[in-house]
């Protein structure tokens, strides 16, 4: 049922949490920005994309590996400590990469400074949605505030790899990269310095207590697995775009499909925050996700660029529902002293779905074509909504 007018005015009046949102999407950018950027600097100065592809895959291989543990550091010792002195031991590493690229040091050199980097890099997004938590008592409004959340990522993932881009090609190769790690780092140090919306750290008796508050993993493995499918299917779908488009004779197109799928999601967001929901976010997750991946099955059936177009925008409504019902069903099951480590599992959970995504996708399409390859990306979504199933609240 529609909630009063005065949702988002409620939860973005809230003293600080304007301030800690703007901060959180600027120190985000890099999520869309950095890959990219190493791909595109890498290629410039050496010519090959292989060598680009794996200092790529070392920054994002040991961002998922130590995503958690810093999640973990961040609920025992505080925001401000971990999440300062993390990007800023991530920023300096990709400068050190800028540096080894520029000059034209050996490998493995620009390899170990994008692992450095990537496993320094903190998640922003789980930090700001426990201020959220921490700030929004009335639960009907904490929907809302994830809702700003996640149309900020949309955002960030429409931005950011046009702005990385166009700095690239107009500027330098390597500005890209260095504008992510300026963003990174002043977004970062500006969240942290709002001292009055940090939640808490937890103190030396709570720590102590720790173990008696234990994961639940088992409730929470079938959410993970779900959002590695859902990895798959938003990696997937970004080679299954390119190569369709490309197929079509006008592979230009794809950075608009892509656009237009991201739009999608960032409407449905703003209009999932302005809605008060009586379902249960577990069933609003199970409800998204699979429709999610429905929206996806006719596009192996499309021949037109246009018709394309259209199915990726509707199916993009099902996303921003779907990431904001997975939040609130996270931060409800998880105990609140590992609430940030908690939401970097599931959000890590997606992050290391989209590379083996977009590898296999390549595959079919090498195989069979842009089209049959989006088969990937809808089955993906039909694993995540069964797995949705074996969750509980």
């Amino acid at each position: 049922m529609p909630s009063t007018p005065s949702a988002y005015r409620r939860v973005l009046t809230t003293p600080g949490a304007l301030a800690f949102s703007a901060a959180g999407l600027v120190a985000r950018l890099p999520l869309s920005m950095v890959g990219l950027g190493i791909v595109l600097a890498v290629t410039a100065a050496t010519g090959s994309y292989a060598v680009a592809g794996g200092v790529s895959a070392a920054y994002v291989a040991s961002n998922a590996v130590c995503a958690v543990f810093l999640a973990r550091l961040v609920d025992r010792l505080g925001q401000r400590p971990v999440l300062a002195s993390a990007v800023t031991l991530s920023t300096s590493a990709l400068a050190g990469l800028v540096v080894a690229v520029e000059l034209g040091w050996a490998n493995p050199v620009p390899h170990l400074f994008a692992a450095l980097a990537g496993a320094t890099m903190p998640n922003v997004g789980a930090a700001v949605r426990e201020r959220w938590s921490h700030a929004v008592r009335e639960r009907s409004l904490l929907d809302t505030a994830f809702a700003v959340e996640a149309v900020n990522d949309e955002v960030v993932y429409m931005v950011g790899p046009v702005l990385v881009t166009a700095l690239a090609v107009a500027a330098h190769p390597v500005a890209g990269l260095a504008t992510a790690g300026v963003a990174a780092l002043l977004g970062t140090w500006v969240l942290v310095a709002q001292r009055s919306t940090e939640p808490p750290r937890h103190t030396a008796e709570v720590r102590t207590a720790l173990p008696s508050e234990p994961m639940p993993w088992l409730r929470l493995s079938p959410m993970v697995v779900g959002a590695v499918c859902l990895g798959v299917l938003f990696g997937g779908t970004e080679v299954a775009v390119v190569a369709f488009a490309e197929d079509a004779g006008h592979r230009g197109a794809s950075g608009l499909l892509l656009a237009v799928w991201a739009l999608g999601s960032l409407l449905s967001g703003v209009v999932s925050g302005a809605v008060v929901f009586r379902r249960s976010a577990l069933t609003r997750y199970r409800i998204g996700i699979l429709a999610l991946a429905l929206l996806m099955v006719p596009l192996p059936f499309v021949e037109s660029l246009a018709v394309a177009t259209v199915v990726l925008f509707l199916a993009g409504f099902a996303i921003s529902p779907t990431m904001i019902a997975t939040v609130s069903w996270t931060k409800d099951v998880v105990p609140a002293s590992r609430l940030n480590e908690g939401m970097t599992v599931v959000s890590t959970g997606i992050y290391a779905g989209v590379a083996p995504g977009a590898a296999l996708v390549g595959i079919v399409v090498d195989a069979a074509g842009a089209s049959p390859a989006f088969w990937v990306a809808a089955g993906a979504g039909l694993v995540g909504a069964g797995t949705a199933w074996l969750a509980s609240d």
